[in-house]
This record gives C-alpha cells, sequence and structure tokens, in this order.
C-alpha cells in the first residue's frame, strides 16, 4: 500500500492547490505536501532493508479486466532508488522557486505536483500499460510549465519537446501491443508476461520491439544524435521546469532501459546493443566537446547533462552488475548534481542579469559560501573521489571495461572533458577580479542555503560512504541480470 500512497498522495495534493489563489500560500502548501511525500518515502527507503515486507511495498488489483490490465505497482531496490530521488528533490524544486513570481502560482506548483505523482508511478508501474499512461502523464505537466512559464521563443521550442517525445512514444506503444498480442491466450499487460512473450519472439522480431522501446527511452534521456530538443528546452524552461526535466524526468529513459528494454528483449539487445553503446558514447564525446565552447552557462550544463546520461547508457547496455548499479548510482548523483548546477545557474542569472560566462568573473570576492557550495556540486560533477559522481562514474567505466577495453576508454574521456569545461566555468565566473555586474554580488541567503545545502550534503555523504544505496540496489539488480542470462544461456 506504500506505493499506492506515494502516487496518490500527490495527485491529490496537486488537486488541492487548484484552488488556493494567493501566491504565498500556494508556495507553502506545495512545499508541505511534498515535504510529508519525502517523509512517506523516507518509511519507504526504511523498508526495502527489511526483510518479508513485500506486501507493504506493493499493490495488484484489477483494472480493465477484460484486457488483462492491472493496476499493478510494485517498489524494489530499483524502483525505490528512483522514488527517493523523486522525493527529495521535489520539495528543493518548490522551495528554489520561493523567491521569483510566477503568474498563477497555484497552478504552476499544482503541476509540479501532478508531474511528481506521475514520475513515481513511472518507477513503480509492473503493468506495461500502466506504465504507459504515466509515462505519457508525466509529459503533460512539464509541457504546460515550460509554455507558461517559460522564456522566449518558448511556444516553438515546446511544441518541438512534445513532438520528439511523442513520437518517440508511440514507438513504444507499437511494441507493447506487438507483445501484448503474444501473450495469449490469457492476454496480459504483466511486466512478467511480457517478459516471457518478448523473450519468446524471434530474433528480428526482438530486433524491432528493441529499436522501437530505445527510440521511445532515447529520445527522453536524451542521447545523441536524438538530443536536439534539449539544449533549447533546457535553456528556455523556467529554472524548476529544467530541474524536473534534467534531476528527474530524463532517468524516466534510463531507467526503460533497465526495468523494461533489456529483460524483455535480451537478444535484441545482442543484436543491436553494442550499436546503442557506441552511439552512446559518441554522444559522451559530442556533447562535452560541444559543452567546452559554450558562453551561456545553462546551455552548458544542459550538454554536460547528455555527456552524463551518455555514460549511463553505454553502462546499463553493458548488462553486468557494475554497469548496472554504477547506472542507478549515478542516476541519483546526476539528479542531486544537475539541480544544483542549474540553481546555482539561476543564482548567478538573478543576482547578475546574464548567464554569459565572459561577462561574470569574481564571484567568489563577494559570495565567498557560494563560491564554496558551487565547487562542491561541480566536483562531484567531475566525478572527484570522495563524492557521489566518482561512486557511479567507476562502477559505470568498470562495467564498460568488462564489455570492451577500447569502448571503456573513449568513454573515460568524458572524465577528462568534464573537468576542462566545469573548471574552466568555474574559473570564469568565480576566480578572477570582479566587474560591474559582479563586484556586488549578493552572498546565499537562507532559503538559498535551505537548497543548495542539502544537495552538498548528499553529493560528499554518498561519495564517502555510497553502501546504503548500494545495499538496497543490489539484489534486485542480481536478480534481473540472472533471470536474463538465464533466457539467453539456457
Amino acid at each position: 500500500m506504500v506505493a499506492v500512497v506515494l502516487i496518490f498522495f500527490p495527485l491529490l495534493a496537486s488537486l488541492a492547490l487548484a484552488f488556493i489563489k494567493n501566491n504565498s500560500t500556494a508556495k507553502k502548501v506545495a512545499l508541505a505536501f511534498s515535504l510529508l511525500e519525502c517523509g512517506i518515502t523516507g518509511y519507504m527507503f526504511s523498508l526495502l532493508s527489511r526483510p518479508n515486507v513485500s506486501e507493504l511495498l506493493s499493490f495488484s488489483m484489477p483494472w480493465i479486466y477484460s484486457m488483462g490490465i492491472n493496476f499493478n505497482v510494485v517498489i524494489d531496490g530499483i524502483s525505490g532508488l528512483l522514488v527517493l530521488l523523486t522525493n527529495i528533490l521535489v520539495p528543493l524544486i518548490i522551495l528554489s522557486s520561493f523567491k521569483a513570481e510566477y503568474k498563477n502560482p497555484n497552478a504552476f506548483y499544482s503541476l509540479i505536483l501532478f508531474m511528481q505523482m506521475a514520475l513515481v508511478g513511472v518507477f513503480v508501474a509492473q503493468d506495461g500499460f500502466l506504465f504507459y499512461i504515466f509515462w505519457e502523464l508525466a509529459l503533460i505537466p512539464i509541457y504546460f510549465i515550460c509554455l507558461l512559464w517559460g522564456g522566449n521563443d518558448r511556444a516553438r521550442i515546446t511544441f518541438k519537446f512534445f513532438v520528439y517525445t511523442l513520437v518517440g512514444s508511440l514507438f513504444m506503444l507499437v511494441a507493447l501491443i506487438l507483445l501484448y498480442q503474444n501473450t495469449g491466450p490469457l492476454y496480459s499487460f504483466n511486466i512478467n508476461a511480457l517478459y516471457k512473450a518478448g523473450q519468446s519472439l524471434s530474433t528480428k522480431a526482438q530486433s524491432f520491439v528493441f529499436l522501437s522501446f530505445f527510440l521511445a527511452f532515447a529520445i527522453k534521456m536524451p542521447v545523441f544524435p536524438f538530443h536536439t530538443w534539449q539544449p533549447d528546452t533546457y535553456t528556455t524552461a523556467p529554472t524548476q521546469g529544467t530541474m524536473l526535466l534534467s534531476g528527474i524526468m530524463l532517468k524516466m529513459g534510463t531507467y526503460g532501459l533497465i526495468r523494461w528494454l533489456i529483460p524483455i528483449v535480451p537478444l535484441g539487445v545482442a543484436q543491436w546493443g553494442q550499436t546503442a553503446i557506441v552511439i552512446s558514447i559518441i554522444g559522451i564525446v559530442y556533447a562535452s566537446c560541444i559543452a567546452i565552447v559554450q558562453k551561456d552557462l545553462k546551455r552548458l550544463i544542459a550538454y554536460s547533462s547528455i555527456a552524463h546520461v551518455g555514460l549511463i547508457a553505454a553502462g546499463t547496455l553493458a548488462f553486468n552488475t557494475q554497469g548496472v548499479e554504477g547506472a542507478l548510482i549515478q542516476m541519483f548523483s546526476h539528479g542531486v548534481n544537475v539541480t544544483a548546477l542549474f540553481f546555482i545557474v539561476d543564482i548567478i542569472a538573478l543576482r547578475t542579469g546574464t548567464r554569459e560566462i565572459p561577462s561574470l568573473g569574481g564571484i567568489r570576492n563577494s559570495a565567498p559560501v557560494f563560491s564554496v557550495l558551487f565547487l562542491i556540486v561541480l566536483m562531484g560533477s567531475i566525478a572527484l573521489p570522495l563524492t557521489n559522481g566518482f561512486v557511479g562514474e567507476f562502477l559505470l567505466l568498470n562495467g564498460i571495461y568488462q564489455y570492451s577495453a577500447w569502448l571503456a576508454f573513449t568513454a573515460g574521456l568524458s572524465v577528462i572533458l568534464g573537468a576542462v569545461y566545469m573548471l574552466r566555468c568555474y574559473q570564469n565566473t568565480m576566480l578572477g577580479e570582479t566587474n560591474n555586474l559582479t563586484s556586488a554580488f549578493a552572498d546565499v541567503d537562507r532559503t538559498e542555503k535551505a537548497v543548495l545545502i542539502p544537495l552538498v550534503i548528499l553529493v560528499i555523504y554518498f561519495g564517502i560512504y555510497p553502501k546504503p544505496l548500494l545495499e538496497i540496489i543490489e539484489p534486485a539488480v542480481q536478480n534481473l541480470i540472472n533471470s536474463v542470462h538465464l533466457t539467453v544461456i539456457p
């Protein structure tokens, strides 16, 4: 029942917020609801480490009985980690908006909580039809957040984002219907039934399903060459929309690879997996090189996100214990780090009126606390040892190395290139002499500290002591890998 509560509590909160018109009240109520959801998630996380509590973390009931569709949700180590990430970040994302003034704030915060509901649903759904419904529901609120509260040219950019993701989703729907048709005579969208149906298909049919699913997930992440919607959308969206997109929503795609794509069509992965890994690694190098020459802070972080996600996708598709565990840890770490980075960019833009790196400099002289917090998050982003980014990247590169030493070497360029563009960014914005824009740069205030300090703590804590996360995900990952390997090698 915990899974059901985690889905429907933010939905009820979203509906309640629709009736609150006062700006200040809407913010506080949204934050209160999101903190309660976070508290429930803490209880969920504690249950994952206990034996014999599966009945508390799962729920199933018939929904459309005649079609074999059930409201079937389960929280295990894989889904639990991403539910934890979602429900930690949403309160901080809401809090980060407290200094902003949005028109129709009740609608703005209602959409954020509605999106939280859909994201949790994606991560816990164990029915293919239910997964697809939540997948599409997550697109609706972020579309309106970007369209109504975005920046210049938001209509064109948001429409491109919507069309890209919708097209990918339609390919996934076709693949789900094909799998469903092969679950007879008792047709079902249950995930285990879809696993069996997919694994029973010929290599050619599995290849079609693989390409259909991969297209949907690759667009959502996004990976090269399906990334063209991302930089403009991240740049144009309001800061909170960018945080939701980069910190949480793109994890839908990487999660889909682990939970749905690989177990359903292992022969399709064997046929096309190397191609997908190569594409992902090309994206790492391509996006990193583009990030190096960026002058807009927000676009730089957007391209760095493509590089990080490319590494996660490559490690996942290598499909060994280290690769999948590294992907999950890095999903969590990337969500924390990129949310903090986009908030830091927002603070700089609000203080100076620009995101252009050449126009900045010397901020450390005026805001030493802010510069230290930025440096810690940056070190996590470039995977410095004893930060959260190091744990995931080490496991990912280890997993890719087991697949191919040459691919691991090429993917490892992300560490060097990431250090180049992030350290240059820090040097050109924080160090040096102040100028007219930065001489009066105010240090972080209480609200900004309340957002950044928890994120910085997560960067350091899980860099030094990742054991709590690894203990939660390891049994689920091992079970998944073993079950897939048994289908390929009887």
